[in-house]
C-alpha cells in the first residue's frame, strides 16, 4: 500500500484495537457486525483482530466497491453492502456490533437515532455495542462542525464529509432511551490530529522505519490523557460500550 496516510492509519488502527481488546468479550462470540469498512479500505483495519474474537465477522459498508475491496482475500469475513439506517439483518442476529465512526457522517441527528434503533434491533439481548463518534465536547470538533465543509475540504483539513454528532452525555442519554445499558464511556485519540496527520505524511515519505516507529510511540503517549478529568475536551472520539437490555 502506498497511501501517504498509511503511518497515520497505523496509529488509528492501534487506538481502536486497544479499545476493542479491553471491551470485547475475552472468549470468541458467535456473530459480530462491523458497520463500515473504511479502516480496511485505507489500512490493515480491524478485521484481522476481530476474526480472533468472533466465529463469524460481517463487514458492511454503504459502498459496494468499498465492501468488495475490503473483503477481497478475506476467508472468514463476509461482506454486505448495507445502510446502517435500514439493516438487512433479522432481529437479534449478532452478539456484538462494532461501530467505529460510522454514525457521525449523516446530515441530521435524527439519522443517528434511527441507526441506534437498528443496531439495538439486530443485537441479541445482552449483546454488546462498541461505538465511537466524533466528540462535539472537544472545542476543535465543535468549531469544525460550524464551518462550511467545502472550505475545510478545499483546505485539506477534511478529506471526506463529516456530519451531525454529539457529546458524551447526550450520547449516553440516547443509548439509554433506545434500550441500552451503558457500561463504559471514555474519549480516545488525544493527539493534535491535524498536526499529527501532517507529520505522519511527511515521515512516511522521507523517514526510515525507525524514525516512523518513534513517532508512533510519541503520539501514543497522548492516550494517557484518556485518564484525565479533561478527557472529553481533548479526545477526538467518544467511545461507549453498551449492552442491549
Amino acid at each position: 500500500m502506498t497511501r501517504p496516510d498509511r503511518l497515520w492509519r497505523q496509529h488509528s488502527d492501534s487506538i481502536n484495537q486497544s479499545l476493542l481488546f479491553r471491551w470485547l468479550p475475552s472468549q470468541p462470540v458467535g456473530r459480530l457486525l462491523k458497520t463500515d469498512m473504511f479502516d480496511e479500505l485505507v489500512g490493515e483495519g480491524l478485521t484481522p483482530f476481530l476474526q480472533a474474537r468472533a466465529h463469524s465477522v460481517i463487514g458492511m459498508d454503504l459502498s459496494f466497491g468499498n465492501t468488495h475491496l475490503s473483503c477481497r482475500g478475506q476467508t472468514s469475513v463476509c461482506g454486505a453492502c448495507a445502510d446502517v439506517r435500514d439493516l438487512p439483518f433479522g432481529n437479534e442476529s449478532f452478539e456484538v456490533v462494532v461501530s467505529n465512526s460510522t454514525l457521525d457522517h449523516f446530515q441530521t441527528f435524527d439519522e443517528i437515532i434511527v441507526s441506534l434503533r437498528e443496531l439495538h434491533r439486530v443485537l441479541r439481548k445482552g449483546g454488546q455495542l462498541i461505538l465511537t463518534l466524533d466528540n462535539s465536547a472537544n472545542p476543535i470538533i465543535a468549531a469544525r462542525n460550524v464551518l462550511p465543509f467545502k472550505l475545510l475540504n478545499r483546505l485539506g483539513i477534511l478529506p471526506y464529509y463529516v456530519g451531525a454528532t454529539c457529546g458524551p452525555w447526550r450520547l449516553q442519554q440516547l443509548l439509554r432511551q433506545t434500550g441500552f445499558d451503558v457500561k463504559d464511556v471514555t474519549a480516545v485519540l488525544h493527539c493534535p490530529r491535524i498536526l499529527a496527520v501532517l507529520a505522519a505524511k511527511i515521515l512516511w515519505s522521507c523517514a526510515n522505519s525507525s524514525v516512523q516507529q518513534r513517532f508512533l510511540r510519541l503520539i501514543r503517549v497522548f492516550e494517557t490523557m484518556s485518564r484525565w478529568p479533561t478527557r472529553y475536551l481533548t479526545g477526538h472520539f467518544i467511545a461507549v460500550r453498551a449492552e442491549r437490555k
